[in-house]
């Protein structure tokens, strides 16, 4: 399917998934010579994909050629979690609305997916399976608006939720602060609000699952792992 399209929107979709999975620390320089030969694609399409992420906020330019993948401060951290909260608040009441039997199931075999990525210590593993619970609901809302803003907003948050999750311990991955990434199950709290289409408690799963992400990242920049993160 990818050889159907562009370049551009190749080179594009993989340097946003290796930002969005955490394949670029926060403090990492990106070079397009250094991305032409790891994607094996030429400079102009790689030259737009950088631009197009720099407009994103997800890239930042610093001058003298050099790009680098954004650190996050607390105030754009706090700020990035409540536009999350707002955007996917109201992607999820939306989803509900066309809600199915079949995209419950789905939800539930990528919960299934994540729970088993926690379990041995897979951490892209956890980050595209939680990406993907996310977004299989969000998609069902039918806003492109909304799921754009909140596609965004992920990208610029990615790199710094790889730092937290800091690989495999001996009960799995691990958080910052060195406990394990079975924290508060709201992916559960989720699947069990949409199956009794409650719209009040859905909202208060997604909320609390993004706050919870903003928890770990804040506890990173306290301890001091971002610095050590390129």
């Amino acid at each position: 399917m990818t050889e159907r399209l562009p370049a551009h929107q190749i080179a594009y979709a993989r340097l946003r998934d290796m930002l969005l999975f955490g394949e670029l620390a926060p403090g990492s320089a990106v070079t397009i010579e250094g991305l032409v030969a790891r994607l094996g694609l030429g400079m102009t399409p790689v030259r737009e994909a950088i631009r197009r992420l720099i407009a994103e906020g997800a890239l930042e330019w610093q001058g003298n050629r050099r790009v680098v993948v954004p650190r996050l401060g607390l105030q754009a951290l706090e700020d990035l979690g409540f536009a999350r909260a707002a955007i996917e608040g109201r992607l999820g009441r939306l989803a509900l609305a066309r809600m199915t039997p079949e995209v419950i199931a789905e939800l539930r075999g990528v919960d299934v997916r994540l729970d088993a990525a926690i379990a041995r210590g897979d951490v892209p593993g956890y980050l595209r399976a939680n990406h993907a619970f996310h977004f299989t609901l969000y998609e069902r809302a039918g806003s492109e608006v909304l799921e754009s803003m909140a596609k965004s907003l992920w990208l610029r948050l990615g790199p710094s939720l790889r730092v937290v999750c800091q690989g495999p311990g001996e009960g799995g991955a691990l958080r910052a602060d060195g406990h394990g990434l079975h924290q508060p199950d709201h992916h559960k709290a989720t699947l069990s609000a949409l199956k009794r289409g409650d719209a009040e408690a859905l909202e208060a799963a997604l909320e609390g699952d993004i706050a919870q992400g903003v928890a770990n990242i804040r506890a990173g920049l306290d301890a001091g792992l971002f610095e050590a993160a390129e």
